[in-house]
């Protein structure tokens, strides 16, 4: 009478086995959830389709961040636009000076009074993130490192990087440097869409110079199909950064990954970030609504936007949210946010005005005409804080006192966003034996006629 009892058992052992493998899946994707290096405290991460700048994926992406040795993809940006604009040509030679031969490694080790090519320059700092060359560029390009950083910003911010501040050009440690994951978003898509003619300098694996075989720190690059740039950054207090920029089937996906806990970590995020985000773009295609968050188990944005400050945790996440494993209608996707285009007709004004070509034979007629004063005037700069404006003018009248003798130096009322350091004052002609001496030291300044 009891046998009949043995199917029945057998039955809800096969009922019970079926259940838990149904249900292994979704345990799986809990446990790789609470793995993901999200829940890391430096961690943070955007995913954005190159082509229309929607934010397909994003963590924690405007969150202050070290940007490392990604700073030199600014750098080098700069560098693009002054051979755009013909201030630099690739045979040109960059000397190295004994404060760029100081930095710490990585570096290429060039002696001080030694020089680089400018062709070989960019490929040292885009694949062996050299910090020597970096500092001897901006010394090229903007007379001081630090005046060079400020030109670094000064473009971040007409790139619409609004939580990013530069003070070196290299990524060496400095707290005051600043940057967020959307902001390295938005200037690999510049560098993309300004300069795809140098942007083959990152899909580099290596280089030669003098006989050394030095390799891309990028180790994507020659593993994953389609990856062909951007650059790496690492430093105790950034943890592992990563920009990489991949394509398939004609789709351009751009990630940034920082605060890694290590090169493979981050690598491994990385990658699975940019398959994620293909795959997400392939079941759209066939008319599916699904996101990255999806895919990989985490909890949905809820739109809310972290406003970058030094001051500002890794707690903005919103609370109350759940992993989606499956849903009965799919959520909304998340709303693009727009990476804002450059003025290009400004870009190339300032190009002008800040990397002129300095004129050698300025010095020789700079003498000031002390006879006849006037109501001209030269501007130093324009800035959007009035502290830098000011720091100008102390700038300028300490390297250039004898140009400025006599003027008056004042910051501007605050005109179209910005403040406007000027000497007010002046003759035409020391105005313009003034400005001629700035520009030859590779300094911005501009004659103000009288209104």
């Amino acid at each position: 009478m009891l046998k009949p009892a043995r199917p029945l058992l057998l039955s809800i052992g096969i009922l019970i086995a079926a259940m838990v493998a149904m249900a292994a899946p979704q345990a799986q994707a809990q446990a790789s959830y609470l793995q993901l290096p999200a829940n890391q405290p430096k961690y943070a991460a955007i995913v954005v389709d190159a082509k229309s700048g929607e934010v397909l994926y994003a963590k924690r992406a405007d969150s202050p961040r070290y940007p490392a040795s990604i700073t030199k993809v600014m750098t080098l940006y700069l560098t693009f636009e002054a051979l755009a604009s013909g201030k630099l040509r690739l045979d040109d030679r960059i000397v190295i000076s004994p404060h760029a031969a100081a930095q710490s490694p990585t570096k290429l080790g060039v002696s001080a009074g030694d020089s680089v090519s400018v062709n070989e320059a960019m490929q040292a700092m885009a694949i062996k993130s050299a910090n020597d060359v970096a500092v001897a560029t901006a010394e090229r390009l903007g007379g001081t490192e630090s005046r060079f950083a400020a030109l670094m910003t000064l473009r971040a911010k007409e790139l619409g990087m609004a939580g990013t501040r530069f003070v070196n050009a290299s990524g060496l440690p400095d707290s005051r440097q600043i940057t967020t994951a959307r902001d390295i978003a938005i200037l690999s898509r510049a560098v993309m869409r300004d300069y795809p003619q140098y942007y083959r300098l990152f899909s580099q694996q290596q280089f030669v110079f003098r006989g050394q075989v030095m390799g891309n720190h990028n180790h994507l690059l020659g593993q994953m199909d389609g990856v062909d740039g951007l650059k790496t950054g690492f430093t105790n207090a950034s943890g592992f950064n990563l920009a990489v920029s991949a394509v398939r089937d004609g789709r351009r996906l751009i990630t940034v990954v920082l605060g890694g806990s290590s090169r493979i970590a981050r690598d491994n995020n990385a990658q699975a970030l940019l398959v994620t985000g293909f795959s997400v773009l392939e079941r759209r295609a066939r008319g599916e609504r699904i996101t990255i968050a999806q895919n990989l188990f985490e909890a949905e944005p809820t739109g809310q936007v972290m406003r970058p400050s030094v001051e500002q945790g890794d707690d903005g996440d919103p609370e109350g949210m759940r992993i989606m494993l499956a849903a009965a209608a799919p959520p909304p996707r998340m709303a693009p946010v727009k990476i804002i285009e450059p003025d290009r007709a400004a870009l190339r004004r300032n190009s002008k005005s800040e990397l002129k070509k300095p004129d050698t034979k300025a010095d020789k007629s700079s003498k000031r005409d002390t006879k006849s004063e006037g109501h001209w005037s030269v501007q130093v700069g324009s800035f959007k804080s009035k502290s830098d404006a000011k720091e100008q003018l102390a700038l300028v009248k300490s390297r250039f006192g004898k140009h400025v003798s006599g003027a008056d130096p004042a910051v501007s009322d605050k005109q179209g966003g910005s403040y406007r350091s000027r000497f007010s004052g002046m003759s035409e002609k020391s105005a313009k034996a003034a400005c001629s001496a700035l520009k030859a030291k590779k300094m911005t300044c501009q004659v103000v006629a009288p209104s």
